[in-house]
């Protein structure tokens, strides 16, 4: 079953391999549990995380997981790949999953991908509501970027970030973006889309070379300052 919702009786009907109307009985009967509270509602919708028993036997629990990682340069935010290593290969060194969690390290996906060169924040869940909360254009989820640049910064940048910039190949205007300068050769960018390579091609505007990006925030998650390069924790949402 997806992430989408379902109807309980046609997950038990299938599960069981009885019929609809054997559901039905079982529910009149008291014999389904889901989510810690006695089922009775043949209507009642479900997800893969609902916590379902029937006559006290679990059928489903499926662990939300949620990964922040800190990753290096020279890995790629991909699941599979025959030429980099991988942000899922640096949480399989670390023995992150238990035989019995085999099942939710399938269906781990990256929430805003980061390409090869560029280290920082990265979230990976099993949720793809909540990831596609925190990625829908629609949210506006602003995306929090150290920069460090090869020549010198100037207030020029700032109005230029702020109006948004035009790329003729994809004839696409970007939305307003913040710059903040730090130092001579160092600004914090911020992002509410992820064009690609996008934060590279527009300060490539003004000749100015990228030497070192790093993410340190995806809205409300920021980068644990305790956690070292290449290493992960688990976020607790509930």
């Amino acid at each position: 079953m997806s992430l989408s919702t379902a109807r309980l009786d046609r997950f038990i009907s299938e599960y069981c391999k009885i019929s609809r109307r054997a559901v039905r009985l079982m529910l009149a009967k008291k014999r389904i549990n889901v989510d810690g509270c006695t089922a009775d509602d043949i209507g009642l919708r479900i997800d893969k995380f609902s916590k379902i028993t029937l006559d006290g036997d679990l059928i489903q629990d499926n662990q939300a997981l949620y990964i922040m990682l800190h990753k290096p340069i020279g890995v790629v935010s991909a699941t599979i790949d025959k030429q980099h290593k991988t942000v899922i290969d640096l949480l399989e060194e670390q023995d992150l999953f238990a035989d019995d969690k085999a099942e939710e390290k399938k269906h781990l996906h990256i929430v805003g991908r980061l390409d090869l060169n560029t280290s920082g924040l990265v979230l990976l869940t099993n949720d793809s509501r909540w990831s596609e909360q925190l990625t829908s254009p629609k949210s506006k989820v602003p995306k929090h970027y150290l920069v460090t640049l090869q020549n010198p910064l100037s207030e020029e940048y700032i109005q230029a970030f702020s109006k948004g910039m035009y790329f003729a190949f994809e004839n696409i205007t970007t939305k307003p973006a913040a710059l903040k300068i730090i130092s001579q050769y160092q600004a914090q960018v911020i992002l509410t889309e992820g064009r690609y390579h996008q934060i590279k091609r527009m300060f490539g505007r003004f000749n100015n070379p990228v030497i070192a990006l790093h993410r340190t925030s995806i809205g409300s998650y920021v980068l644990d300052k305790n956690l070292k390069v290449g290493e992960h924790k688990f976020l607790d949402l509930r």
